[in-house]
C-alpha cells in the first residue's frame, strides 16, 4: 500500500453525500475516548455522552455500544435524598452531570449531593430512553418533587437548586423529563405556560427571557415546550393556527427568514449560518407544520459543505468538527428524512424509536 495514502482523501469523503458510515466511525471513537480539547467540558460529561448514543441511535449503530454498561455509567449519576427529610430540604434530586460535580465521599463513603442540575437530568434520561432502560426501576419520586423547588413565582425554573440563570432552556428541560417520566407533578404547566408567551417578540419570535431579542433556540425550547405540555396541537398551521395561544402565521414568517442564502439556517438576523439551526429552526418549523416551505435542496447542500472528512459535523465550512454540531447535523439529517438515518422525535430530540412509547 502506498504509504502516503490518506483515507480521509479517498473518493468516499466526498461532499456530496451524507457519508453515514464516517460518521458511525467519528462516534463510536469519541464513545471510547474524548479529544483532550474536551477537558474543560468534564462537568458536562453526561451531555456528551447523550450526543454520542442519540447520535448513533439516529444513524441507526447503536449495536456499536454496550447498553447495559451505558446505562449503569447513567444511573451512578442520580442523586438520590438519604430520607424523607433530606427531600424536602430544597435541593433538587436529578442527577449530576458527571462525577466531577459531586464533593469527595464523606466519612462513611458516601458522595455527598452537590447540585444536580436539569440538563443533566434530560440529557440522563433520555440516554436511558435510547438504550431501553426499564423506567419503572427509576426512582422518579424525588426527581419530580424536587424539580418544583427549581420552578419560580413567575413560572420559569432555576437549573440548580443554588440559583444561575432562569430561561426558556430550563423550562424545556423540565417538560421534557416530565413527559419522558409520564408524570407532570414536578411542574406547574400553567405557570410555564404563562413564563414562555411573556417571552414572545414583536416579530414572533422567542427570546431566551422576556424582552429579549428573538433567537432560534430559544424559540424551539418555546415551542417544544408548549407542544409537549398540551398547549398547541401538531401540525398547528393546519388546524387554525392562528386561533392558537401563539400567533403562528407570525412565528412562521419570523423563522422562514431565518434561511440565508446559502441555504443555512441562522438563529438570529444578520448572523452566520450554523448547522445546529438546521434543528432548533427545522425542529420549530416541523412541530408547527411549515417545514414544508424551506428550501430543503439549498439546506442540504449548505449541511454537505460543514460535514468534515473526519467525520461529523463543524460550526462553518472548512472548520474541524465538534460533537455539538455534528449532532444537530444528524437530527438536521433526520428531519430531511436521509435515508438510513432513523427519524426524529423533534419535541424530545431523539430518535421515534425512543420516544415511541411516550408520545
Amino acid at each position: 500500500m502506498d504509504s502516503d495514502w490518506d483515507p480521509f482523501d479517498s473518493p468516499s469523503s466526498s461532499d456530496n453525500f451524507f457519508d453515514r458510515d464516517r460518521h458511525v466511525l467519528f462516534l463510536e471513537t469519541l464513545y471510547h475516548l474524548l479529544p483532550t480539547d474536551y477537558q474543560n467540558q468534564e462537568i458536562n460529561r453526561l451531555t456528551l455522552a447523550h450526543f454520542v448514543i442519540s447520535g448513533l441511535h439516529l444513524l441507526g449503530a447503536l449495536d456499536r455500544v454496550d447498553k447495559d454498561a451505558v446505562a449503569n455509567w447513567v444511573l451512578f449519576f442520580q442523586a438520590l435524598p438519604r430520607n424523607e427529610y433530606e427531600l424536602e430540604d430544597g435541593e433538587f434530586y436529578g442527577f449530576h452531570g458527571s462525577a466531577s460535580s459531586k464533593f469527595p465521599p464523606d466519612n462513611n463513603g458516601v458522595l455527598v449531593h452537590n447540585g444536580s442540575h436539569l440538563a443533566s437530568t434530560y440529557c440522563a434520561l433520555a440516554i436511558l430512553k435510547i438504550v431501553g432502560y426499564n423506567f419503572a426501576n427509576i426512582d422518579s419520586e424525588p426527581i419530580l418533587r424536587s424539580m418544583r423547588n427549581l420552578q419560580k413565582p413567575d413560572g420559569s425554573f432555576m437549573p440548580i437548586h443554588t440559583g444561575a440563570e432562569t430561561d426558556l432552556r430550563f423550562i424545556y428541560c423540565a417538560a421534557a423529563i416530565c413527559s419522558m417520566l409520564e408524570n407532570w407533578s414536578g411542574m406547574d404547566r400553567e405557570k410555564a405556560k404563562d413564563y414562555i408567551l411573556n417571552c414572545q417578540s414583536y416579530d414572533g419570535g422567542f427570546g431566551l427571557i422576556p424582552g429579549l431579542e428573538s433567537h432560534g433556540g430559544a424559540t424551539y425550547c418555546a415551542v417544544a415546550s408548549l407542544r409537549l405540555m398540551g398547549f398547541i396541537e401538531d401540525d398547528l398551521l393546519s388546524k387554525n393556527g392562528s386561533s392558537s395561544i401563539v400567533n403562528a402565521p407570525l412565528l412562521l414568517d419570523w423563522i422562514l427568514k431565518r434561511q440565508a442564502s446559502d441555504g443555512g439556517f441562522q438563529g438570529r438576523p444578520n448572523k452566520s449560518s450554523d448547522p445546529c439551526y438546521a434543528f432548533w429552526i427545522g425542529g420549530t418549523l416541523k412541530i408547527l407544520g411549515g417545514y414544508k416551505f424551506i428550501d430543503v435542496i439549498s439546506l442540504r447542500g449548505f449541511l454537505l459543505a460543514c460535514q468534515s472528512k473526519y467525520g461529523g459535523f463543524s460550526k462553518f465550512p472548512g472548520d474541524l468538527p465538534d460533537l455539538y454540531h455534528s449532532y444537530y447535523g444528524f437530527t438536521a439529517f433526520s428531519l430531511l428524512e436521509e435515508p438510513g438515518l432513523n427519524p426524529l422525535c423533534v419535541e424530545l430530540g431523539i430518535s421515534d424509536i425512543a420516544a415511541m412509547d411516550i408520545m
